[in-house]
């Protein structure tokens, strides 16, 4: 398999995807500027908004990157198995990196049965309406449930007891080591470790350098990103320097999702900027003794931040990092 075409079929889906993450994360942040927690009030436009950001754009996202990804793999045959598949990624919490193997397993899938099963022409018509749909969702499905879901299960709960044995030693090294794991996959099994990590050390009424630092390290990669496409535009597509300018809202809300069409395309060079500039936002949040006393919210949340000056600043040192790493390592667009 030619890596040129691993990179076309990769960006096919994130050239889809895009969208979804716009609309979805702006949706989120518009909810949350009426509260981090107005949505929780039903029949509220908050909750309205919220729904329509994260159970339609969000929800939507990893599926449609599978089927894209399918899609340029196996034409249309793919697109069902693929977007199926991406479903099932989702819900094992596998997130983004799910769905690439989900979307590439179901365009090979799909080919492999297009080659293994020939029926007469008089049934021709089946092919893409029942065998291939069918078979292909179960295969791509089930090998997410029994081949994946266990490990992905173990890792997590090896991650959460690695960091819990962490928790009474140095402030700072935790905090980059929780900076690192929110940038690593952008909603993914990693960051979600990390964020429950996170809001498992609140109490009611007193702040958490540990969320804070959580929180910090989520925000950095949208943040990073959008700059990045502000200052090095040639590094960039038009496309994505529209998606960047959308991505400094959506850091700024904390929204770590806004990164993934990003790190989709480019995974070997955006990952580890993104990672570092997490990693830094992190353990100078712990270092310069910021606390948060709520479990989401960016901006919108500030309020709750003590030392709100120095929680700034590690947020932008991180974002400046990740932009310039984006800077000296990406090329220039063709």
């Amino acid at each position: 398999m030619k890596s040129n075409a691993i990179y076309k079929h990769l960006m096919s889906g994130v050239s889809f995807m895009i969208p979804f993450v716009v609309a979805g994360g702006i949706a989120i942040a518009f909810s949350f500027a009426f509260g981090y927690d107005a949505f929780k009030t039903a029949g509220t436009l908050p909750a309205y908004l919220m729904t329509i950001g994260g159970s339609g754009g969000f929800g939507l996202m990893v599926p449609i990157l599978a089927g894209y990804i399918a899609f340029s793999i196996a034409d249309r045959p793919g697109l069902a198995p693929g977007m199926i598949g991406g479903v099932v990624a989702g819900s094992i919490g596998s997130g983004f990196l799910g769905g690439i193997v989900a979307g590439f397993l179901a365009g090979y899938v799909v080919l492999g049965i297009k080659k293994v099963i020939k029926l007469p022409k008089s049934l021709a018509g089946i092919m893409p309406v029942l065998i291939i749909p069918v078979l292909g969702s179960l295969i791509v499905g089930l090998g997410f449930f029994y081949v994946l879901g266990t490990p992905m299960s173990l890792i997590n709960k090896a991650i959460t007891d690695w960091l819990n044995s962490l928790s009474g030693g140095s402030a700072i090294l935790l905090g980059l080591i929780l900076g690192t794991m929110m940038a690593f996959d952008m909603g993914g099994p990693v960051n979600k470790a990390a964020y429950a990590f996170g809001t498992g050390t609140l109490v009611a009424g007193q702040g958490s350098a540990v969320m804070a630092a959580v929180m910090a390290g989520g925000m950095v990669p949208p943040l990073g990103i959008g700059l990045a496409t502000l200052i090095f535009k040639k590094k960039f597509t038009e496309d994505q320097r529209e998606a960047g300018k959308a991505g400094l809202l959506l850091g700024a809300s904390f929204i770590t999702e806004g990164a993934i069409p990003f790190a989709a395309a480019d995974p070997a060079r955006v990952l580890p900027s993104i990672m570092v500039g997490g990693a830094v936002a992190g353990a100078l949040s712990m270092a310069l003794g910021a606390t948060l006393a709520v479990p989401h919210g960016g901006i919108f949340v500030l309020f709750a931040v003590e030392n709100i000056l120095q929680y700034i600043l590690a947020i932008l040192v991180g974002s400046v990092i990740t932009a310039g790493l984006l800077g000296v390592l990406k090329k220039d667009v063709e």
